[in-house]
């Protein structure tokens, strides 16, 4: 397979940080470093993968906390999220005490993402789709051709986002994951921010949120 992954378990929220790399170049993103960065930078020496660039779903601190330290300590590019995250970015500090995080700083994103942008690891593509609901500027980002999709806060195996957060919205979630992620293909795999991985094909099937075509 042409891009490879590995997640990475960060925070005490035990978020899934993925190394997303491309196995013809070795070119590496790391997509939301929420903090542990030398649990990060440590897999990606044992892998002798070159980190080319940090990609963001979502910025609540347990995905965001640690990416203007990585971005600074190895000069990388920041790619997303959505710029009606960028409330988000700037509360990073006070998410950081509020959580009892160690402290975090905000951080302006080399690049805003949009619903049908591309995002380049090596000589492999993702696929940009704006879904908001648990966050108002949320991403999911999709590499077509392995089937694979990064998913962040928006799904879960048996469950949705939280969306009791500032500018959170259930229907708008909800409407997210029926019209931008069940259209990818019940054999796509998806890594979300938290938990197993699952499949569409399996949600659609189970979850009691969102299950069903409706």
């Amino acid at each position: 397979m042409a891009l490879k992954y590995k997640i990475v378990t960060v925070t005490p929220f035990e978020q899934n940080c993925s190394v997303l790399w491309c196995a013809e170049t070795n070119a590496a993103a790391v997509v939301d470093p929420g903090g542990d960065v030398p649990k990060i930078m440590a897999f990606l020496a044992e892998a002798d993968l070159t980190l080319s660039k940090i990609i963001l779903t979502h910025a609540h601190i347990d995905h965001a906390g640690a990416v203007a330290e990585l971005s600074e300590q190895h000069s990388l590019p920041i790619e997303g999220p959505h710029k009606e995250d960028d409330f988000w970015i700037q509360m990073l500090p006070a998410q950081g005490q509020m959580f009892g995080f160690p402290p975090a700083k905000s951080f302006s994103p080399t690049r805003w993402l949009e619903q049908g942008d591309t995002v380049t690891i090596g000589n492999q593509l993702l696929e940009v789709l704006h879904c908001p609901g648990h966050t108002p500027g949320h991403l999911v980002f999709f590499h077509r051709p392995s089937k694979l999709a990064v998913v962040g806060d928006v799904l879960f195996q048996g469950s949705i986002g939280r969306t009791d957060f500032p500018k959170g919205d259930y229907e708008t979630l909800c409407r997210s994951i029926r019209g931008k992620l069940w259209p990818l293909g019940d054999d796509v795999e998806f890594i979300p921010g938290h938990g197993p991985m699952s499949t569409i094909g399996h949600e659609i099937k189970t979850n009691p949120f969102v299950g069903g075509y409706g």
